[in-house]
C-alpha cells in the first residue's frame, strides 16, 4: 500500500520534499541514497512494477529476466557498495560459470572477452588473432586515458566503431566488433563511438568473471523497494519547476508540488517530461540516442544449448554476427547462466534480434516476433521450436543508451550546468549502457539534489557537499 502523499515535506506550499520519477535501479538507487542523507523521497513509477530494464517475471517455476542479464566482479563498485548497504548478501550474487562465445563455421566458438580467447581466437583465424592482438595492444597502451565517468575525453574522440574497424581486417568488425555491440547492447557500429565501448571493457576486465543475481535480476530494485516509498502504476505526464519547488503534473490529471525532482527515465522521456528544461541540459539530453531492444523469453520442455565442440565448455550467451545472420542477432542460455532459470530438467533461451533489424520488428505482433525468431533460432539450436512451450515478448523501445558523437560533443556543457531543482539519473548521464552506469548516476544525482539545496540556504549542515 503507498503511504499518504500529503504531509512529508515539511514546508508550506509543498505536498512532498523530494519525488523520483521512475522506479528503474537509478531512481530506487537515488532514493536511497537520499534516505539516508536524511531526505524524504518517494518515488513514482508508470508500470505495475520496479526494476525498468533489470525487471523479472516469475511463470510455472522459470525465471524470466526481461533485461539486464548480468554484472561484473570488476568495474561496478557502486553496484556492490549498494548491494552492501541494503543488506543483499554476497551469496545472492551467483558467479556465472558459461562462456560467452560467437557463432562461426557452425559453431559456437568459446571465451569471447576472456583471456583464453587470445588464444583459442574466439572465432578468430590466425590472421585475425594477430591483428586483434595488435588492437588490444594499441588500447591498453593508453588504458590509463580511459574513464568511464568522462567518456568524451578518451583518445578514440567521437571515432565510431565502424570507423574504428575501418583500420583492421573486415574480419574484425565482422566476428568481433559488430556481434560485440550489436548482441550486447543493440548498437549499430556507424552510430556509435568507440572509446566508451573501449573503457567500459577496460573497466570490467572483459567479459568473463560476471555475475547474476540468484533470485532474478529485479532483486537489488525489490529490496530497495520493500525500504523506500514506491508508487506504481503513477504516471508522469510533465513537471514544471515554480518558484517554490516543482509542479509534477501526473497522466490522469492529479498533482502535486515537490521541493526537488529528479528524473530517473531514459533521456527522451526526461526531455518529453520536462519541455522548459534549460538549453544547457536540453543540448545533451536530445542527444541521447538510444538503440530499441527486443527480447523473446522461450520457456522450453528440456534443456537446449548451441552447437559446440566436444570438448569446449558450455555457452551462456552466443554472439551471431549480422554478416551470418541479419534477423538473430543473439541468444542467451539462461539455464546454462543460472540453473534456478528454468525448472529441474527444462530449460531457457532467450532470442534477441538483430540491432539493424530490431525496430522493424517491434512494429509487428507478439506471435510474428516470435515465429521469426524462432524459425532463425533453429540453426543454432536444433529443436528449439518443438521444445518450446512457452514464449513471453518483452519489447524496450529505449533499451541501451547508445553513446553517439553528436552526445560526446555536447556532453561537457550538461556536466558544468549548475544543480537545480530538477535533475537526472540514469546510465545515460555518462553514455554507459549497464546497470553500474545507472547506479553510479544516482549517487552524482543525489549530490545535486543535496547541493542545490544547501546553496539554496535551506540545509545548511549539507553545505560541504560538492557540486560536480
Amino acid at each position: 500500500m503507498s503511504p499518504e502523499l500529503h504531509g512529508t515535506a515539511g514546508t508550506a506550499g509543498t505536498d512532498l520534499d523530494v519525488a523520483v520519477i521512475g522506479a528503474g535501479i537509478a531512481g530506487l538507487a537515488t532514493a536511497h541514497r537520499l534516505t539516508r542523507e536524511g531526505r524524504s523521497v518517494q518515488v513514482f513509477e508508470a508500470s505495475d512494477a520496479v526494476g525498468g530494464r533489470m525487471r523479472t517475471l516469475r511463470r510455472d517455476g522459470y525465471i524470466l529476466d526481461l533485461g539486464t542479464e548480468t554484472l561484473a566482479a570488476s568495474g561496478y563498485p557502486s553496484t556492490w557498495k549498494l548491494l552492501d548497504e541494503v543488506g543483499v548478501s554476497p551469496v545472492d550474487v551467483l558467479p556465472v560459470h558459461s562462456a560467452v562465445g560467437v557463432w562461426r563455421d557452425g559453431r559456437a566458438h568459446p571465451w569471447v572477452g576472456h583471456p583464453l580467447g587470445g588464444i583459442t581466437g574466439a572465432g578468430l583465424s590466425l590472421r585475425g588473432r594477430v591483428h586483434m592482438t595488435r588492437m588490444v595492444g594499441r588500447l591498453l597502451r593508453e588504458a590509463g586515458r580511459y574513464d568511464v565517468d568522462r567518456p568524451e575525453e578518451t583518445p578514440l574522440g567521437d571515432t565510431t566503431v565502424a570507423e574504428f574497424a575501418d583500420g583492421y581486417p573486415a574480419e574484425l568488425h565482422d566476428y568481433l566488433l559488430q556481434p560485440a555491440v550489436g548482441t550486447g547492447f543493440g548498437w549499430l557500429p556507424h552510430r556509435s563511438a568507440m572509446g566508451p565501448l573501449v573503457s567500459s571493457m577496460i573497466s570490467t576486465r572483459g567479459i568473463f568473471r560476471w555475475r547474476t543475481y540468484r533470485d532474478g535480476m529485479d532483486m537489488l530494485a525489490r529490496t530497495i523497494a520493500q525500504q523506500v516509498p514506491v508508487h506504481t502504476s503513477r504516471p508522469v505526464a510533465e513537471v514544471v519547476p515554480t518558484g517554490g519547488g516543482v509542479r509534477v503534473v501526473f497522466a490522469d490529471g492529479g498533482e502535486l508540488t515537490a521541493r526537488q525532482v529528479v528524473l530517473a527515465v531514459p533521456a527522451p522521456l526526461a526531455a518529453r517530461l520536462h519541455p522548459a528544461m534549460p538549453a544547457d541540459e536540453a543540448e545533451y539530453v536530445r542527444a541521447c540516442q538510444y538503440a530499441p531492444m527486443a527480447r523473446v523469453s522461450c520457456l522450453l520442455d528440456r534443456p537446449l544449448e548451441p552447437r559446440r565442440g566436444r570438448l569446449e565448455p558450455h555457452v551462456y550467451a552466443l554472439l551471431i554476427p549480422q554478416t551470418e545472420d541479419d534477423v538473430l542477432g543473439g541468444l542467451t542460455v539462461e539455464h546454462n547462466k543460472a540453473a534456478n532459470r528454468a525448472p529441474r530438467g527444462r530449460g531457457q533461451i532467450t532470442l534477441l534480434p538483430a540491432a539493424a533489424r530490431t525496430a522493424e520488428l517491434l512494429e509487428e505482433p507478439d506471435d510474428a516476433v516470435v515465429r521469426t525468431l524462432l524459425a532463425h533460432a533453429e540453426r543454432y539450436v536444433p529443436g528449439i521450436r518443438d521444445a518450446c512451450r512457452d514464449a513471453v515478448l518483452h519489447r524496450f523501445p529505449y533499451g541501451s543508451i547508445e553513446a553517439g558523437p553528436a552526445a560526446l560533443r555536447a556532453r561537457p556543457a550538461f556536466v558544468r550546468r549548475p544543480a537545480r531543482a530538477v535533475e537526472y539519473a540514469g546510465d545515460w548521464l555518462a553514455l554507459r549502457a549497464s546497470s553500474e552506469g545507472a547506479v553510479h548516476s544516482a549517487t552524482r544525482a543525489a549530490e545535486r539534489v543535496l547541493t542545490h539545496r544547501a546553496t539554496a540556504g535551506r540545509a545548511p549542515r549539507l553545505a560541504a557537499h560538492r557540486t560536480l
